[in-house]
């Protein structure tokens, strides 16, 4: 069974992992494995994972990049060693009122463009991350919402597990048989 400060804490840690390297970066996807399992396995990983850590993300292979992220996630399936997984995506932030001033037209393509370029917009960088027995968790950064002391740009981080409802479910999915 895993406790939620589990899943939240292997959500912080893929976010940890992937800003390390930037922005404008592809979805990536995480195994979520036992640390235990892996360090029993592999002890010479030990001065790399934190052993405090109940899991440990583990990355996978690129997602393909011109296909729809719910139609790539419906044909993943797990190995039971596997107790989780999360995944990271970059994503634009409206608020409701701006929300309302895009195309309602049913063309992603362009909803995605007006969002994309919206003045009110907020760049954003979300890990979704769900367990095997349904926990979840969400991790945002939204990118330079705050200033420091010294007027520059700060990061804000927003975590609640239900950030991302459609995304969690789909996650979760790759879990039923």
């Amino acid at each position: 069974m895993s406790n939620v400060s589990d899943v939240a804490m292997a959500a912080r840690e893929v976010e940890e992992f992937v800003a390390a390297a930037g922005w404008d970066q592809p979805p990536q996807l995480f195994a979520l494995v036992p640390t235990a399992d892996i360090l029993a396995e592999q002890p010479e990983l030990a001065a790399q994972l934190n052993a405090e850590a109940a899991l440990t993300p583990v990355a996978q292979d690129a997602l393909p990049e011109a296909e729809d992220l719910g139609e790539a996630l419906a044909r993943i399936t797990w190995p039971e060693a596997v107790r989780g997984c999360a995944i990271c995506q970059e994503i634009v932030v409206l608020s409701p009122d701006a929300e309302e001033s895009l195309p309602d037209d049913g063309d992603v393509a362009r909803l995605q463009q007006a969002a994309a370029q919206h003045p009110e917009r907020t760049e954003g960088r979300l890990v979704a991350a769900v367990s095997r027995d349904g926990t979840r968790a969400c991790v945002l950064r939204l990118r330079g919402v705050a200033v420091d002391e010294d007027g520059e740009p700060v990061d804000e981080l927003v975590e609640h597990p239900d950030l991302a409802p459609g995304l969690l479910d789909a996650l979760a999915a790759t879990f039923e048989p």
